[in-house]
């Protein structure tokens, strides 16, 4: 393997003219592409919105890594994509499209070889096929159902030779192509988080309180008629910072915190072992439902700067407990 040649001597300003070369001629590229985006355009999505089947988008080289992610973005905006390796599908990667299937082929010069050898057989199963190509007079282009030209006034390679400006003019015809499909479909912010359970977004879309909360013997308590001694080791023991004082029927009645605790404290005459824990306890505590959202949790410890909520159900009866630790493991904040 030959080693790379030398560096040679060369400025902070000559690299720094040169990236603003590779930016203002991709931008050229862009407006080009912009300018032409028309009826063909939006064809080509019909076509996509009428598939019963999925997006089949398929290049080699540079091409096929846009493909390739062309395929993700349509699949997590709600249109079922895959990418297929078009040499691989000569050896029976076909078999992965059916006849509800409509391809995508990507290829700059529309003369791939690779891409070319296998539109006959999707033909005879009946594929429908648009073609993303720098050349509106190629082979591919030719084939094709629908031809979207994808062709820049020029690389930004100074040499022409390493496509540049061609792969982002695809890469972004392609997020065109999603984000119009997401729009026509009605695609939600709800629905990318169920294609992104993983995800931050997901987790704030999806995750609710009683996926996270406290519950059963883990919820710190006390009655009512409990004195603060009782209530400070309830508090020790469940390791939330704070207790739910509650009726005989489990209904809250307040919460008893580790402030409430450094203030009874400071008054020297307060007799923890004789003082009942409803005398020292917040009455009017924040609570939330076990089927809000957690990223609501969130927002209320921060708006109210509390590190902790009691979780009660309609009737108020306490069924739950979580603290901003709680949060942080679920990485929702």
């Amino acid at each position: 393997m030959n080693a790379p040649a030398p560096a040679l001597p060369v400025s902070d300003d000559a690299l720094i003219a040169s990236g603003r070369t590779v930016v203002a001629v991709e931008t050229q590229a862009l407006d080009a592409l912009q300018a032409r985006l028309g009826p063909d355009f939006a064809a080509a999505c019909r076509l996509m919105l009428a598939c019963r089947g999925r997006v089949v988008c398929t290049g080699m080289g540079k091409s096929g890594h846009i493909a390739r992610k062309i395929a993700a973005t349509l699949a997590s905006t709600g249109t079922p994509a895959f990418f297929m390796h078009p040499g691989e599908a000569s050896h029976g990667d076909l078999g992965m499209v059916t006849d509800a299937d409509l391809v995508l082929a990507l290829s700059n010069s529309g003369e791939t070889d690779e891409i070319l050898a296998i539109v006959p057989a999707l033909r005879r199963q009946g594929n429908l096929m648009v073609a993303m190509t720098g050349r509106p007079a190629s082979s591919l282009a030719r084939l094709a159902d629908l031809h979207l030209d994808a062709s820049v006034p020029a690389e930004a390679c100074p040499l022409s030779l390493a496509p540049t400006s061609s792969t982002t003019a695809a890469l972004v015809l392609g997020d065109a192509l999603a984000v119009a499909l997401m729009e026509a479909r009605g695609f939600t912010a709800e629905d990318f988080a169920r294609s992104h359970p993983a995800g931050t977004l997901g987790r704030r879309l999806l995750l609710h309180i009683r996926d996270i909360m406290h519950s059963g013997d883990e919820v710190p308590r006390v009655p009512a008629d409990a004195s603060a001694t009782t209530a400070l080791l309830e508090m020790t023991r469940k390791r939330l910072g704070m207790t739910a004082v509650v009726d005989a029927d489990g209904v809250l009645q307040g919460v008893f915190t580790d402030g409430d605790l450094r203030r009874a404290l400071d008054d020297e005459v307060t007799d923890l072992h004789a003082t009942p824990v409803s005398k020292l306890m917040g009455r009017s505590p924040k609570t939330i439902g076990p089927d809000a959202l957690a990223v609501e949790a969130a927002h209320l410890m921060e708006e109210f700067k509390i590190s902790s909520l009691v979780v009660v159900d309609g009737a108020r009866r306490v069924v739950g407990a979580l603290n901003i630790h709680d949060l942080l493991r679920a990485r929702v904040v």
